[in-house]
């Protein structure tokens, strides 16, 4: 009889211990939401895109008066193109290793410099993201500083004028709301998959697309003009475009208005906030690229402001 309770407690130890052993192997660690984590941090830590877009540019005749030593200058063009002529002092980096390169400023506030603006407003993200806020880009980069890097000229054009897809008249969609992106990073706190996240928009570069191949097919894209309403009455804008501008930023669910499903396109006057604002939404999730050039290179001719006309004369070092 005592073997036969024996046996009966085995068995019940067995089938317990099983069980239990199944439950530890079905129990999996709960999935990390990257994008709830990330842009809680962010928020958290004033990195929401209005403190990207908030005194964030400086033009050439203003950053001369200045001082142009006063600041640490780094200059993202081509070793070759930097070695015909810089700012002086300026420091010469590539976009993959803008945060790196930033390290070298000590107190000094940053202006970030390319060929035409863009590059550097992606370079701006990332330093903004990484902590670096007291830093600029100069507008219109190079090309407005002096005329023998001028790459603006021979990249505007009317061409949004002759278009179909062009709509004189304010006939812009109007917003509604989709879901988040799934970010995919390897980290779980905010500060690691920000600093992921920030290093692989960094790997991508910028994210552009041209003018002409948005027009020809804009349906393939989700377009969002960063314009005020004031702007659209005046030019009129892209058809199939919405236009999200004041909202667009993480509180108050302003990011629920842009497609996580889709190629968003962002344009403006220039190409370098809509490079700006696309760099920050590939770094949340999104699949986000900037207009090249902006308006100027739809209705150049028609711009009565942000307009590109002539670069500048200001002086350049080749040491």
């Amino acid at each position: 009889m005592k073997k036969l309770n024996f046996l009966r407690a085995l068995f019940f130890a067995l089938v317990l211990s099983a069980g239990f052993t199944s439950c530890i192997e079905a129990y999996e660690e709960p999935e990390v939401d990257h994008f709830a984590v990330l842009t809680q941090y962010m928020v958290q830590n004033n990195m929401d895109l209005n403190n990207m877009t908030t005194d964030w540019v400086i033009d050439a005749a203003a950053f001369n008066t200045a001082g142009v030593t006063n600041s640490y200058v780094i200059d993202l063009r081509s070793a070759a193109d930097f070695a015909t002529g810089h700012i002086q002092g300026a420091v010469n980096s590539t976009l993959a290793n803008v945060v790196t390169t930033a390290a070298g400023a000590g107190n000094k506030p940053i202006v970030i410099t390319c060929y035409t603006g863009q590059n550097a407003a992606v370079g701006l993200v990332a330093l903004r993201l990484s902590g670096y806020r007291n830093c600029k880009i100069l507008k219109w980069g190079m090309s407005g500083w002096n005329a023998k890097f001028d790459r603006w000229t021979s990249n505007i054009s009317d061409r949004a004028l002759q278009s179909p897809n062009w709509s004189s008249t304010n006939t812009i969609k109007q917003p509604v709301s989709f879901g988040y992106p799934k970010t995919a990073a390897t980290e779980s706190t905010g500060e690691a998959i920000l600093r992921e996240r920030v290093a692989y928009m960094l790997s991508k570069g910028l994210q552009s697309v041209a003018s002409a191949d948005v027009l020809a097919a804009p349906s393939n894209y989700f377009i969002n003009n960063y314009w005020t309403e004031a702007n659209v009455n005046q030019y009129g804008h892209i058809k199939g475009a919405y236009r999200i501008n004041e909202t667009l930023k993480i509180a108050n669910d302003g990011l629920k208005s842009l497609d996580p499903n889709s190629t968003i396109v962002i344009y403006c006057w220039t190409g370098q906030t809509s490079a700006l604002v696309s760099a920050y939404l590939n770094v949340l999730g999104y699949n986000a690229k900037s207009i090249s050039f902006g308006a100027n290179s739809m209705i150049n001719s028609q711009l009565q402001q942000n307009k590109w006309t002539v670069p500048g004369n200001f002086p350049y070092v080749t040491n």
